[in-house]
């Protein structure tokens, strides 16, 4: 006989109360305003996410990496897993009691990735967070940034969207270094935001990551590198200069030939 869930935390939101719950010793549930956010027995797209976008950073020295939102641990879980011990990881968590969750109940899910050495935690919102990023001139950037959001990009992105949108996707890639890394959770292809990220300067690909009814998907973007100064048509390139011709009376400079003159033409 199936057990019932049994509520052990809430927590009031902007979009709803947030609940954990239990059903027996090992599954876990987040739900938002009676929606789903995430279960404890399915995060394949979570792993997906961290190992993709870690793998395409390469073997790059001292990687400084974003991660948001928290959930379960998964994705900062996956990231810590692939990442070096010289690693420098970010998390921005809107829900301070999900953090809360992270470092009690939920601890054991992840191995407690939030007390990992590497990690600082950021009660912020993220977007936000790559706001202040990009605006600082001298400040460091990410490598990578890992958006693990309750929900992805839809079909029909708003332009005012602060996270989705093509505005917050210019943020995003002044907070990226050179090749920085954007990978993003989704449920679907969204047409909408495929155009805001080739607008926004990214070049990307579509990973599709489950199988049947748990088939999600993740955005692997990465900053287009900017294009080498090409002539235009009809430009040549600049002659070099030559050396100057003696004035009338000055001997010629070391090295150079003066012109020869040419005969006066002979008179019959």
């Amino acid at each position: 006989m199936t057990q019932p869930w049994k509520t052990l935390a809430t927590a009031p939101t902007a979009e709803g109360t947030l609940d954990l719950l239990r059903r027996g010793e090992k599954d876990y549930l987040i739900t938002i305003g009676g929606r789903v956010l995430m279960s404890s027995a399915a995060h394949r797209s979570e792993d997906a996410l961290a190992k993709l976008a870690c793998d395409a950073m390469g073997d790059k020295k001292r990687p400084r990496v974003l991660v948001s939102g928290l959930g379960m641990g998964y994705t900062l879980r996956g990231a810590l897993d692939a990442l070096p011990a010289d690693a420098a990881v970010v998390v921005a968590e809107l829900n301070t009691v999900v953090a809360e969750w992270c470092e009690g109940l939920l601890g054991p899910l992840s191995k407690f990735a939030v007390r990992d050495p590497r990690v600082t935690m950021k009660l912020v919102d993220v977007a936000k967070l790559i706001a202040s990023t990009g605006r600082d001139p001298t400040g460091p950037r990410f490598d990578a940034i890992l958006l693990d959001m309750y929900e992805g990009p839809q079909s029909n992105v708003r332009p005012g969207d602060t996270i989705y949108g093509l505005s917050a996707l210019q943020k995003t890639k002044a907070a990226l270094s050179t090749g920085g890394i954007f990978a993003v959770w989704c449920e679907g292809p969204s047409a909408g935001f495929e155009r805001g990220l080739k607008t926004a300067g990214f070049t990307f690909e579509l990973q599709r990551v489950g199988r049947g009814s748990r088939t999600h998907h993740v955005y692997l973007a990465r900053v287009r590198p900017a294009p080498r100064a090409e002539q235009g048509p009809g430009t040549s390139k600049p002659r070099r200069p030559g050396p100057a011709s003696p004035r009338a009376g000055e001997k010629p400079a070391t090295g150079a030939r003066p012109k020869a003159r040419r005969p006066a033409p002979r008179r019959r």
